[in-house]
């Protein structure tokens, strides 16, 4: 009883006096608490007092892609906590190849009458994408939250990291490196964050009078075998430096330039995006731009929940500024390269 009460305060973020209240009955705690209370039991897997158990949770849907990449765990976990806190059961759906689709996702949650649902990495951020389930959800008026860059047509409340800022940062390292002849690899053609940075990208290389247009930018899966593929070919177009929109397509990145018989950082930099786990112990370890996910996620919970309760948030997006995190595998650019851009001039 003693653990039980103990794991149940720390979860909830209350002393155990509190938590005892709340499964004896006791007045003196706040509809809130009691419901962060509950919730907890049935996350960490305790049974409610007998009196107890007529009470079903509040369930919210998190809609997640394949949790391959270490960034959709983390904010699977920062979203479940804080919901958790709130009196809401987190309900995960990952979406794998072959799995069930979004829309299939949805439907299901809507059979279990959820709260709300939160989406990360869905069709909402790609255009060519079916979006029919998400105008459903318009209609039924189902409080929903989007994280990272969507389509505008949806007019859902939305958290993202600031792609352009991103891009922004990794381009200024790499060419206070010394680099110029710079790479970009990103994900597919219609995807919104994709785009962003491409943007970015191009607006970069203008004020740095650098190069951006063909045989710079390539466009992959977000995947390591993805990113080996096509960063394989920047680096035989001579490119010295490599901006990546996802930590995998990074690693994929330094695999492709060890294939090709060179080093990372000494003969190509790499720069990720996300700093997903271990990525401080990769060889050599990541530089990459750092999203803020536990403000990312608890925003998204804020909105959510206000939704929940009857408030009204603003549909426009809510933007938060990314980090640089320097580490081992960006360094200044090869003399030979400099040489031959002097050259060149």
């Amino acid at each position: 009883m003693t653990r039980r009460l103990a794991e149940v305060a720390k979860k909830v973020g209350v002393s155990e006096a509190t938590v005892s209240r709340v499964l004896n009955g006791k007045p003196g705690v706040s509809e809130a608490t009691r419901a962060a209370v509950l919730t907890a039991l049935d996350v960490l897997g305790y049974e409610r007092p007998t009196q107890l158990r007529g009470e079903r949770a509040r369930l919210v849907g998190l809609v997640l892609p394949d949790l391959g990449n270490p960034i959709f765990p983390a904010l699977a976990e920062v979203l479940g906590g804080a919901l958790a806190q709130r009196g809401f059961t987190p309900v995960l759906c990952t979406r794998t190849a072959g799995s069930l689709s979004e829309a299939d996702y949805v439907g299901m949650l809507l059979d279990q009458h959820v709260s709300g649902m939160v989406f990360s990495g869905g069709n909402y951020a790609e255009a060519d994408a079916p979006h029919d389930h998400y105008h459903r959800l318009r209609e039924l008026r189902l409080p929903v939250v989007l994280v990272n860059a969507a389509t505008e047509d949806l007019g859902f409340p939305c958290v993202a990291t600031d792609d352009a800022v991103a891009v922004e940062q990794a381009y200024t390292h790499l060419t206070s490196l010394g680099h110029e002849r710079i790479g970009l690899v990103i994900g597919p053609e219609d995807h919104m964050p994709s785009r962003r940075k491409l943007a970015a990208f191009t607006a970069a290389a203008h004020r740095a009078g650098l190069p951006a247009g063909p045989g710079l930018v390539e466009h992959s899966l977000f995947s390591l075998e993805g990113g080996q593929a096509v960063t394989t070919r920047l680096v035989r177009d001579g490119v010295t430096g490599v901006i990546c929109a996802s930590d995998p397509l990074a690693l994929g990145a330094i695999r492709a330039v060890r294939r090709l018989g060179r080093s990372v950082p000494g003969d190509v930099s790499v720069v990720g995006f996300d700093d997903s786990s271990f990525m401080n112990s990769t060889n050599p370890p990541l530089t990459t731009v750092r999203q803020p996910i536990e403000a990312i996620g608890r925003a998204a919970v804020t909105l959510l929940v206000s939704q929940i309760d009857g408030g009204s948030v603003n549909p426009e997006e809510l933007l938060f500024e990314p980090e640089l995190v320097v580490r081992g595998s960006t360094a200044p650019a090869p003399v030979p390269s400099r040489a031959l851009s002097a050259a060149a001039g």
